[in-house]
């Protein structure tokens, strides 16, 4: 099952999310696309951390997302992407436009194919002001059509809200 799990900064998409690859009884891959740039993230990867089992594997990759999943995935697992939008900012800061929509594409594609389960966690970004800066903006045009294609593809997406999961597609929770 493909299931997309959206929600504010600390509005419990990744607990959310680790309970459900817990809950899975499958072997669990946490593909973490971080790149802990500064120490306000380092602590929010260091959390993110103690909440893990010891025993889950762990894949760090913050650009090629398609390839990790394809080389990853199986019946018997459980992949957990942690988050989609610091991937789709790792792909902005390199001002490469080609290269995002080529990760982009391949990411879309490659889901039909992928055994086991997959949680995708992301942030919903377009509740708020329209950011000023032409960056900030693209990046929000951007989460956002890509959390379309997702939705679309995925059996399940949730909306998270301060730790209430709403169901938005798919089966309850």
């Amino acid at each position: 099952m493909l299931q997309l799990i959206l929600g504010g900064a600390r509005s419990g998409k990744s607990r959310l999310a680790e309970r459900l690859a817990a809950d899975s009884q499958l072997e669990v891959i946490y593909i973490a696309t971080s790149q802990p740039l500064d120490g306000e993230l380092d602590q929010r990867v260091a959390l993110h951390r103690a909440r893990r089992p010891d025993h889950w594997g762990l894949v760090e990759e913050p650009l090629a997302l398609a390839q990790v999943l394809r080389s990853q995935a199986r019946a018997d697992r459980c992949l957990l992407v942690d988050c989609l939008t610091l991937w789709l900012t790792n792909l902005l800061m390199l001002d490469d436009a080609r290269r995002l929509s080529a990760e982009r594409e391949a990411l879309l594609e490659t889901l039909s194919s992928l055994p086991g389960e997959i949680l995708f966690v992301s942030n919903e970004t377009g509740l708020g002001v329209v950011p000023l800066g032409e960056l900030t903006r693209r990046f929000v045009d951007e989460a956002g059509l890509l959390h379309q294609a997702l939705a679309e593809r995925c059996e399940r997406v949730v909306f998270t809200v301060a730790g209430l999961p709403m169901i938005l597609k798919g089966p309850a929770l």
